[in-house]
């Protein structure tokens, strides 16, 4: 009975994903709520969605026409903090993670609330310049803060996509579609080196990968079928919900 629901989340969480992000706020605690544990949630989840990511960073892949050098210096960092950050979870004990995760999707939801005015003021500056960043201006401070990204985004995950667009933003980018497709390559490495780390682990649930994978699948086609006749808002607004519900449920479970 579980595989059935496990599809059945990721399809949700596949869904959401294309109309308005968020995905993963759904899926890992209605994992932990059909009884996997904590870690394998967490890990199975990453090797789970792996193939969206790379699906999403190949719809982009003009975009970085011109920014090779960029994307060359951002994977240094996203592939050395991914692997840390996916060592650092195979090294934490499951009820110290259990822990964290209420924290964690209270973290994550409290990101995807600040995504929507980040993004008005992304656009806000692309309207005032049309100015990008040279590949040799690249801050080492800003590398530096997306390797502590993709430490967290080898860790858990959820909410790294706009930690990037603001790294990006700092740096002067204010193409949004270069943006997109920057962050989208940062994930991929991020979650590459964390997948592969997981698969070779042992820590995989592989049955619930595969049903997770499938229903992912069949979710994000029909969400981008009902994209543009479901209103993001509400959308957003039901993630949100969900997240400050299921991070509290978590929470409060403990006790």
């Amino acid at each position: 009975m579980r595989l059935p629901l496990v599809i059945l989340a990721a399809a949700l969480g596949g869904a959401v994903n294309s109309i308005a992000g968020g995905g993963t706020l759904l899926t890992f605690p209605a994992l932990i709520g059909l009884g996997v544990p904590a870690l394998v949630a967490n890990a199975t989840s990453t090797v789970a969605l792996w193939p969206g990511a790379l699906g999403s960073m190949w719809g982009y892949r003009g975009e970085l026409v011109g920014a090779r050098r960029w994307a060359l210096r951002w994977a240094i960092p996203s592939v050395a903090g991914g692997l840390v950050g996916a060592w650092l979870l195979l090294r934490t004990e499951e009820s110290r993670f259990e822990s964290l995760v209420p924290w964690l999707v209270l973290g994550a939801t409290a990101l995807f609330i600040a995504q929507r005015p980040l993004m008005e003021r992304i656009r806000g500056r692309m309207a005032q310049s049309s100015a990008e960043p040279t590949a040799t201006a690249a801050p080492i401070g800003t590398l530096l803060f997306q390797f502590v990204v993709a430490i967290y985004g080898g860790y858990f995950g959820a909410g790294i996509g706009i930690l990037m667009l603001a790294a990006l933003g700092i740096m002067g980018f204010t193409n949004i579609h270069r943006m997109n497709g920057l962050k989208n390559f940062g994930g991929l490495c991020i979650n590459a080196v964390a997948a592969a780390t997981f698969a070779v682990s042992g820590i995989v649930d592989w049955g619930v990968a595969a049903a997770m994978a499938t229903g992912a699948t069949l979710g994000g086609y029909a969400g981008s079928r009902l994209a543009l006749r479901v209103s993001q808002a509400r959308v957003r607004q039901a993630i949100v919900v969900i997240g400050l519900a299921s991070g509290l449920w978590l929470l409060f479970d403990r006790f």
